[in-house]
């Protein structure tokens, strides 16, 4: 039986990654890619219209549907979130495919960087992959899969370290809205100057907003697992509702409503000018 050799073995390992590389990149993942985006984007907004219809006194709705529940009340909604999921699923391998070979010829640092920062993003991406496949197919919703993590040994302690993340990234948003790190995934010879401008602007407040909201759900997250009562509902709907009941939480959640549907709308923007 013949040995491969260690040069042959390396050229193999080359051209894996070679064909790896060149599905990533390739037209039919970016279209996929960029659905994610939109489906992303369309979250987002059902996502800011359940907070507003709760700001504006609608507090039942969260407690009997989720954001992403919201969208599967009908037939067409679940063959629209299935596409989401496809879509979705496409754009957590885009995400990283760039930490794997769209960052080779960064400096170590910024390469480093930039894969964590990746890497954050295709983590978010694949939970809302899950979580929309999961309520498409009939499933559970987020709270009661935040319940069960809660119920566990050690799952408060879990959850807690969970919302610390959540703040962390939050954090990571705000800086890159302020700074305008997101306009260097944009190739803006794709849209018209006065496109390029609005979806500018609404990336810089749309990520400040979208950080300012991830906040929010850390310090809720982390309050979920704190005081947790297992004869209390949890997760992002009735933790929307706590913050609804504050003395300035209406005006807080409409603000935070616009906000994330500002960030809503970039993503539809960002779909249409990311760079090919």
């Amino acid at each position: 039986m013949p040995r491969v050799g260690a040069g042959e073995e390396v050229s193999s390992r080359e051209d894996a990654a070679d064909v790896a590389e060149d599905l990533a990149e390739s037209k039919p993942m970016r279209i996929l890619g960029r659905i994610g985006l939109v489906a992303y984007g369309g979250v987002n907004l059902v996502i800011a219209s359940l907070a507003a219809q709760v700001a504006f006194g609608d507090a039942e709705r969260a407690d009997k549907t989720g954001a992403l529940a919201t969208v599967a009340e009908t037939g067409f909604g679940r063959v629209a979130l299935w596409l989401a999921v496809a879509g979705l699923a496409a754009l957590v391998l885009w995400t990283l495919a760039e930490v794997v070979f769209g960052h080779r010829r960064l400096p170590t640092k910024r390469r480093v960087l930039r894969s964590a920062i990746d890497l954050a993003e295709a983590g978010i991406f694949a939970t809302l992959a899950v979580s929309a496949a999961k309520i498409a197919a009939g499933g559970s919703s987020q709270g009661s899969v935040l319940t069960a993590v809660l119920g566990r040994p050690g799952g408060q302690w879990l959850v807690g370290a969970a919302g610390v993340g959540i703040a962390v990234l939050a954090g990571f948003a705000v800086w890159r809205g302020v700074r305008g790190g997101f306009r260097r995934d944009l190739d803006m010879s794709r849209c018209g100057p006065r496109l390029g401008r609005i979806g500018v602007l609404a990336g810089h407040v749309g990520w400040v907003a979208l950080g300012c909201a991830y906040l929010t759900a850390g310090v809720l997250t982390v309050r979920a697992a704190v005081r947790y009562d297992p004869a209390q509902p949890v997760g992002l709907d009735a933790g929307v509702k706590t913050l609804a009941a504050q003395p300035y939480g209406p005006a807080l959640l409409l603000v935070l409503a616009a906000g994330v549907a500002v960030f809503g709308l970039y993503c539809l923007f960002d779909a249409r000018c990311r760079k090919k």
